[in-house]
């Protein structure tokens, strides 16, 4: 009789045990997890606050609001721009909020959401070219550095026609690269590429202007995540109405001029 009541506690405790687990997997799931590339002024970068690395920007500002809006912990996974979509795949994490433009070749791997923001490009060179590179023509041999992955490869190769392209991983890499003259210029989204002008008074922005034919940035979720994608396009359209996006925009630009000073 003793030896079954002992099986019996046993056997409670061990499905409490389980039970307790499968609860805390339950919380996990409580999370939005969320790829960025935090490289990339004012979308997404690091800022130190209190002696704190924070991760900051306003892609990080509506991935928050998204959460919100679901009633989920919100969890920014920080990796290089060209592993976010494989680690979309391969479900590491929920979705992507990058400043990542939707292209043809980004929708075979993934479903996107509406357009959020649209932002102009721009090419960044050395201030003691200035003179040297005024028309796209200019730039036909001369070594162009652009993010992998990004919709400046195709810019570059069909809009400053004859460069020598060349790409790297982090915007951060790119303007080392330029301004260690190991390429001429470099193409970034104009914001980008005024935060990173400002900070750094040896380059300029080039008078040459190039175009996004896709344009604009979406949030990337995985193939056929429907529910999600339509919760992602509901909190943006509210934001839009609101317009709380502009104005992430412009707390967002300040606070990366504040972080480069």
């Amino acid at each position: 009789m003793l030896k079954k009541m002992l099986k019996k506690l046993i056997l409670l405790t061990v499905t409490a045990i389980i039970a307790l687990s499968f609860a805390g997997c339950g919380k996990k799931a409580d999370k939005l997890v969320v790829g960025t590339s935090a490289d990339y002024p004012p979308y997404e970068f690091h800022m130190m606050d209190g002696g704190k690395d924070n991760i900051v920007g306003f892609d990080i500002d509506i991935a928050a609001e998204i959460a919100k809006d679901m009633g989920k912990e919100l969890e920014i996974k920080d990796m290089d721009f060209a592993a976010l979509l494989g680690a979309l795949e391969a479900g590491k994490i929920d979705m992507v909020l990058a400043g990542m433009t939707p292209d043809n070749e980004k929708r075979k791997n993934a479903d996107f959401s509406e357009i959020y923001y649209k932002a102009e490009q721009g090419v960044v060179i050395r201030a003691e070219d200035k003179d040297k590179y005024k028309t796209a023509e200019d730039f036909k041999d001369v070594k162009v550095t652009v993010q992998q992955g990004t919709s400046q490869e195709k810019i570059a190769g069909t809009q400053l026609i004859g460069c020598q392209l060349k790409t790297l991983k982090k915007v951060g890499d790119l303007v080392l690269d330029l301004k260690s003259k190991k390429c001429d210029a470099i193409i970034v989204e104009l914001p980008v590429a005024k935060a990173y002008v400002k900070e750094n008074p040896e380059l300029i922005i080039s008078e040459v202007q190039v175009q996004d034919e896709v344009g604009g940035a979406a949030a990337a979720v995985a193939k056929g995540n429907t529910k999600l994608l339509e919760q992602v396009d509901k909190t943006l359209k509210r934001l839009a109405n609101e317009g709380k996006i502009d104005e992430y925009v412009t707390n967002a630009i300040k606070l990366s001029s504040e972080a480069a000073e």
